[in-house]
């Protein structure tokens, strides 16, 4: 017997915010820890590879499909665990929305992901990347990790302290990916208002709008600002945001790029290296604002990284036109840019 809410060859292209894609065998919404452990059980009787997704917003599916089952997480649920005169610990579910989160936190005067705020995605999805903008990643305010392990068929949560967390990176989505299902994440959030020094683009904000008095509202909607500027909507305009990472070199290769490219920008990182901005990189290749049609695809004018789906016809556009942006930055600077977005399965 099929369980409930399943859907037989599910359309993908509805489940990525790049619009494009396969279909699924079967896909099925889980609104509860009770129907994931029935949709994992019912595949496995059936031999079929499971898959939890949230939004789609960091997700580009391949043209073949996926001949076996998405799970789309829709888990919600907002709870204190503890608080006291400086921090407040909460669970969240893992199909909230991450801004709507952000919000709430604000609201309720706590303090430590407001700089994460407009990041597209499902609260479920943010530390699988390690989500981060302006100078903040998940894994500061995050405690832990509820998860449903495929392997063991049990529920239980991993502490940040063993979620291998690095730079847009998690075990999630390297050793063991695929594995877990997150449910919900707990995270820690603090009492106080932020201060400076800020990231530089968000400095530039407050200097140019005079303000001298930093909130969490005040950072809140200076990076809601910044980056309705530079990042299109996905709801309205195909995209999956910074569609790059920013690449990490050596600082011997930084400068020998600093010769000969003065105005290169760059970030120091422990060890001697320097994490390089991919958006320069790409304006700098030329990809600034493009609109490709041999392909239908395009970069946005007010940001290089973001690729749009303006008339692409499928992934295999998607990859032809990355691979030009790939092959020409690495043709100038010697460096091979990374995507965010999982190409799945």
């Amino acid at each position: 017997m099929k369980p409930m809410k399943l859907q037989e060859n599910a359309d993908l292209r509805a489940h990525s915010t790049m619009r494009l894609g396969g279909r699924a065998r079967w896909l099925a919404e889980a609104t509860n820890e009770n129907e994931i452990e029935k949709l994992v059980r019912w595949a496995k009787e059936r031999n079929l590879t499971c898959l939890m997704i949230g939004q789609g917003s960091n997700i580009v599916w391949r043209d073949e499909g996926f001949d076996c089952l998405v799970i789309v997480n829709r888990i919600m649920g907002r709870e204190i665990l503890a608080q006291d005169a400086e921090n407040v610990t909460v669970r969240i579910g893992g199909g909230e929305d991450w801004d709507d989160v952000v919000a709430w936190a604000v609201e309720k005067g706590w303090g430590g992901i407001e700089f994460l705020s407009r990041i597209p995605g499902t609260t479920g999805a943010a530390p699988v990347q390690n989500i981060g903008a302006y100078g903040t990643e998940l894994a500061e305010t995050l405690v832990e990790v509820e998860a449903y392990d495929t392997q063991t068929d049990s529920f239980g949560g991993i502490l940040k302290e063993a979620c291998d967390f690095s730079y847009r990176n998690s075990r999630f989505k390297s050793k063991d990916k695929g594995r877990f299902m997150i449910t919900g994440i707990v995270l820690k959030l603090n009492k106080k208002q932020p201060v400076p020094p800020f990231y530089e683009s968000l400095q530039t904000y407050f200097q140019e709008h005079k303000i001298t008095v930093y909130t969490r509202e005040a950072v809140r909607e200076a990076v809601t600002t910044i980056r309705a500027v530079k990042l299109p909507d996905p709801s309205v305009v195909n995209n999956n945001g910074s569609f790059f990472t920013n690449p990490i070199v050596e600082k011997i290769e930084f400068e020998k790029l600093q010769e000969e490219y003065p105005d290169i920008r760059g970030w120091a990182m422990p060890e001697d290296r320097v994490k390089l901005a991919a958006g320069w990189l790409v304006e700098k290749a030329g990809f600034k604002g493009v609109h490709d049609r041999e392909t239908g695809m395009a970069t946005w004018p007010a940001q290089a990284l973001v690729l749009v789906n303006e008339s692409a016809r499928s992934t295999a556009d998607l990859l032809k036109f990355k691979q030009k942006i790939v092959n020409r930055v690495q043709e100038m600077f010697g460096v091979i840019l990374q995507p965010e977005p999982e190409l799945l399965p």
